[in-house]
């Protein structure tokens, strides 16, 4: 990609990516991922530990998959609570068209795809899922989790996952310092997930 990063807003990058078949709790998704997107390979170990060990969304409410990719973290949020309002959003605008692509192509109707800048303001979220990008910096992604993480309801809850090698663990000291409840709830494959909540 010459150097080319998943969270620049216009990828000039071949789209070349694949498409897939994704069991999700016994159903079966079709999904298409692109080049110049995150996990352009599929579903990365990161993402699934965290499907796999957050807790069961809220059947009502606003969710929020932020930094969305091609969408894995939204539909796993859309298929578990289908009266769930999700919203993704990404900096990356190849990324935002194939969350909504691969939203339609499943018939997950509640998901909506947007830019980061086009979000409305005055939306606040129930639960926030997250792989968040941590090599656009540690600044940028403090700035980032700092912006989105202020925007949680007073019960919300947000779910991170994070490579123990790229700083989990001083982004939960972090955390901690910014006045979060940040617990560890699991660790696999080198990866940490976080369990962050309104002290």
């Amino acid at each position: 990609m010459n150097g080319e990063q998943y969270f620049e807003r216009s990828p000039s990058s071949t789209e070349s990516g694949k498409t897939f078949d994704w069991n999700l709790d016994g159903r079966t998704l079709r999904v298409d991922t692109a080049g110049g997107v995150f996990s352009r390979r599929g579903l990365d170990d990161g993402t699934e530990f965290l499907i796999d060990r957050a807790a069961t969304p809220p059947i009502h409410g606003v969710a929020l998959d932020l930094g969305c990719g091609w969408g894995a973290l939204a539909i796993a949020l859309a298929t578990r609570a289908p009266e769930l309002r999700v919203w993704a959003v990404d900096v990356n605008e190849r990324a935002v068209a194939l969350t909504e692509q691969n939203a339609a192509r499943n018939g997950l109707g509640n998901i909506t795809a947007v830019l980061a800048d086009q979000m409305p303001s005055e939306v606040t979220f129930d639960v926030i899922w997250s792989n968040p990008p941590i090599r656009i910096g540690k600044q940028q992604l403090h700035d980032l989790l700092a912006t989105w993480l202020s925007r949680l309801s007073v019960r919300g809850v947000a779910w991170l996952v994070v490579s123990r090698h790229l700083g989990a663990d001083s982004l939960t000291t972090w955390l901690a310092e910014q006045g979060w409840i940040c617990e560890r709830v699991g660790s696999r494959h080198g990866y940490r997930l976080l369990r962050v909540s309104r002290s």
